[in-house]
């Protein structure tokens, strides 16, 4: 068994920063690469950014030069520092983790969400 737990969202204003932190644990062989994707109401659940275990970096093109991906001190802890936040990056933010157990092989785990709202 995995869990993943987020922390970190909340309401910030526009042009204002959030750092969400994921921190996955239990039976963990190891751990390939974390992410996070986030789903506005109404919408598909998207990619927002990723890191592999080797360091390697991917952004989804609207959150390029505002939003950071790093791998936290601890862990299987992955960090998202987001700057110069807008409106439109107002959603439910996950935490993925694609995690090899000695039992279930290699899958995709997922947090329970952290809401992160951008308003005045």
């Amino acid at each position: 068994q995995v869990q993943l737990v987020e922390s970190g969202g909340g309401l910030v204003q526009p042009g204002g920063s959030l750092r969400l932190s994921c921190t996955a644990s239990g039976s963990i062989f190891s751990v390939n690469a974390m992410g996070w994707y986030r789903q506005a109401p109404g919408k598909q659940r998207d990619l927002v950014a990723v890191i592999t275990t080797s360091g390697h970096t991917h952004y989804e093109d609207s959150v390029k030069g505002r939003f950071t991906i790093s791998k936290g001190d601890a862990e299987n802890t992955v960090n998202l520092q987001m700057d110069s936040l807008k409106p439109e990056d107002t959603a439910v933010y996950y935490c993925s983790a694609d995690v090899r157990t000695i039992v279930a092989g290699s899958r995709a785990y997922w947090g329970q969400g952290t809401q992160v709202t951008v308003s005045t």
